[in-house]
């Protein structure tokens, strides 16, 4: 996952809106979203080669969603799949959102570069291994990709201003938020960090949408959340080779039983 745009506790009828897009190498096997077999109360796409996933909720209100903080020069030999840390999260229907963060400070340098987006329909965290920004997410619109929440990167920053746009609406379309993260135009290089992987693949991973053949965005996922506890995940994977977009819709009431 490389780019989520949210909106928390800042529009009246909705506690959280969030998009986010899943950019992944398109041959690595992939499951969309669907209730997990294995944990049934668990909503969310699979990782099929490491068994986790980028953004998941659950029957019960819990959420989370991880993205890769990109700087290839601080790479850790053999590092778990940060996408466990989503998966752990949601099936773990006990651990609150505080005892997690004593398991993230505890393992969080067994992984890669991440942050993490994790907590319930009542509050909701943010955690990285890089850097020293941890903490509760604050109401307002959020945006985070491959650096550190609210990096001012440019993807980052024209996503948040759509979404400030977003919440300015009574009612919340998903094809509104589908419309914000479908951009796939890249940024002047003169914009652009420099992260390590120089210049030629920092304007190909630059746009909100990445349309490149071997490496791109899969996926976007659309969640609301609202403050009758009712959830709706929509999500869209992509078919590079067709250019077809599969849509699947999914809609309960926290705490009401699955769908």
């Amino acid at each position: 996952m490389c780019l989520i745009v949210l909106a928390y506790n800042c529009h009246p009828d909705y506690r959280l809106i969030l998009g986010a897009n899943r950019d992944e190498f398109r041959d690595r096997p992939t499951d969309p979203a669907c209730f997990w077999n294995d944990a049934p109360y668990v909503l969310a796409g699979r990782d099929r080669q490491a068994g986790g996933t980028w953004l998941g909720v659950t029957a019960y209100g819990t959420l989370a969603a991880v993205t890769n903080y990109r700087d290839p020069r601080k790479m850790v030999v053999d590092a778990p799949s940060r996408g466990n840390l989503v998966a752990s999260f949601l099936r773990n229907l006990l651990v609150t959102p505080v005892e997690f963060l004593g398991v993230l400070n505890r393992e969080g340098e067994r992984y890669d570069g991440f942050n993490l987006l994790y907590g319930n329909s009542r509050e909701l965290h943010y955690f990285t291994n890089r850097g020293g920004s941890s903490g509760p997410v604050t109401p307002g619109v959020h945006g985070l990709s491959n650096h550190l929440l609210d990096t001012c990167w440019p993807k980052v920053t024209v996503a948040t201003s759509r979404f400030e746009a977003i919440v300015q609406q009574t009612h919340i379309d998903p094809e509104l938020v589908f419309a914000a993260m479908s951009d796939p135009a890249p940024f002047s290089a003169a914009l652009l960090p420099d992260t390590g992987v120089g210049p030629e693949r920092e304007r190909l991973l630059s746009p909100i949408f990445i349309d490149d053949e071997g490496y791109g965005t899969r996926s976007t996922t659309v969640l609301l959340i609202d403050h009758n506890d009712r959830v709706t995940l929509v999500e869209r994977t992509y078919d590079r080779s067709t250019g077809i977009f599969s849509p699947r819709q999914f809609s309960f009431t926290i705490g009401s039983g699955f769908p």
